[in-house]
């Protein structure tokens, strides 16, 4: 939940506001004077602060607490409260790096757009500021599957060229990571790495996050666009582009240049764009919700960023992963993975990928009575399920079958779904089901299940 300092010496005014900002949903804190405001920004960062100017009996007035706040937590905007005739004291301040002022007295709707538009600014810079700050580390890319080892294979190829490029895959797959790698491995590698959340900025708000503005007032805010310049503009789910903002970034990738709302001086910038998404867009295209002319601009060079379902046999790398990091980060106690357990996650959907995966072993260490080795038992709530498509159901046409018969389809769908577990590798599967590898090959042609070499290891298989 959002966090909001209020600081007004009135208290009638500051509960007020508290009182607006709670019914939105807002969690908020109030201060009386410099020192209470000093010293909840030091007990916790809010993510804005609503500031009065005049500060009756206290060590400092709102100008001095606002250049604190700008030296020591830059990233925190500040709305000014100024009462009337004091305007250009407000002006003041916004010139020395508040985000916006109110004019007493205020109206709840005037309230709740400058809070909203200063939330959504505090959040994007954040996000940047932490990019920016990881920007020069590829992150952790962990794997040895086949599927792994052709995306790095991918990513690898295209991180040296400057081509655009679309990543796409199911939700939590790792697709911003996969183009983090792409720029910690490529020429802009010191340059920016800039988000652009697309499902989560408002509609209404994504020019002016994108170009940037001028006012008389406030003088020029840039965009993420001109912030990324020389670097990498990155498209978080492009698909969540507002239709009517499309064209303007096609405009900007064709002519590599745009102006600021409110502007009229034409801002140059040099980009390259990764994008991804876990839409179906030609379907988008289709329905009339993505441009064509834009979608062939970004999907230069596509590349597919493979699910769990793809990858089973690197679940147990990230989950022990996740289990050091958690240690490392949060002081869980670490624990092992047992051989039964990680056929547990392996044998599980994950519809949320890598980020479920994540998910379930944080929950797992969190709610530990012991610290032994993590049972199978333990990862049966929260989602990731047993993957029952090749589950055999005892219906009417198993029961209606003889003993021989209904043994045969079982050995069937256990065999595929091992097969499936270890991605086609016949000799993995001989091992774990407790079989010479040429007895399960004689055992699969028994049951009718036709098989194909793909590797010394690997086998395509149908039935």
């Amino acid at each position: 939940m959002s966090d909001i300092l209020i600081v007004d010496d009135e208290r009638d005014i500051r509960e007020l506001i508290a009182d607006i900002l709670k019914d939105e949903g807002f969690e908020t804190r109030l201060a009386a004077n410099s020192d209470q405001a000093v010293a909840e920004l030091n007990e916790r960062e809010p993510d804005l602060m609503v500031l009065d100017i005049w500060l009756k009996d206290s060590r400092m007035d709102g100008i001095d607490i606002l250049k604190q706040v700008k030296r020591n937590n830059p990233d925190v905007p500040v709305i000014i409260i100024s009462g009337h005739g004091n305007i250009e004291i407000a002006v003041a301040a916004i010139k020395q790096g508040a985000y916006d002022f109110i004019e007493k007295p205020f109206n709840i709707d005037q309230l709740m757009v400058v809070v909203n538009r200063a939330m959504e600014t505090s959040r994007l810079r954040r996000e940047n500021s932490s990019l920016r700050r990881n920007g020069d580390r590829p992150g952790e890319m962990l794997g040895h599957s086949a599927a792994f080892k052709r995306l790095r294979d991918n990513l690898d190829k295209v991180a040296k060229s400057n081509g655009r490029i679309m990543l796409t895959g199911e939700p939590g797959t790792g697709k911003e990571m996969a183009a983090r790698y792409i720029h910690a491995h490529s020429p802009r590698v010191n340059a920016p790495f800039i988000t652009v959340p697309c499902a989560t900025i408002e509609p209404e708000r994504m020019e002016e996050v994108l170009f940037g503005r001028e006012t008389v007032e406030r003088g020029i805010e840039p965009g993420l666009l001109e912030l990324a310049h020389g670097g990498v503009i990155y498209f978080d789910e492009v698909g969540d582009m507002p239709l009517g903002t499309q064209p303007k970034i096609l405009r900007v990738l064709t002519e590599q240049q745009f102006s600021r709302a409110g502007g009229s001086d034409k801002v140059r910038v040099d980009l390259r764009v990764i994008s991804s998404t876990n839409r179906d867009l030609p379907a988008e295209i289709a329905a009339g919700r993505f441009r064509q002319e834009l979608f062939d601009r970004l999907n230069v060079v596509p590349v597919a960023v493979p699910s769990m379902a793809e990858r089973r046999d690197d679940i147990a790398e990230l989950a022990r992963y996740f289990i050091e990091q958690f240690h490392k980060t949060q002081g869980l106690t670490p624990r092992e993975l047992p051989e039964d357990t990680i056929a547990a996650l392996q044998s599980m959907r994950w519809p949320g990928n890598i980020r479920q995966l994540r998910n379930v072993v944080e929950r797992v260490l969190i709610l530990a009575e012991e610290t032994g080795p993590i049972q199978p038992s333990e990862l049966e709530p929260q989602g990731a399920t047993p993957d029952n498509s090749d589950a055999l159901s005892l219906g009417p046409q198993i029961t209606a079958m003889a003993l021989r018969e209904a043994r045969e389809m079982f050995e069937r769908e256990y065999l595929l779904a091992q097969i499936n577990r270890f991605g086609g590798n016949i000799s993995r599967t001989a091992q774990f089901v407790g079989m010479e590898r040429s007895a399960l090959h004689r055992k699969l042609k028994s049951l009718g299940v036709v098989g194909g070499m793909r590797s010394d290891d690997e086998m395509i298989m149908g039935k």
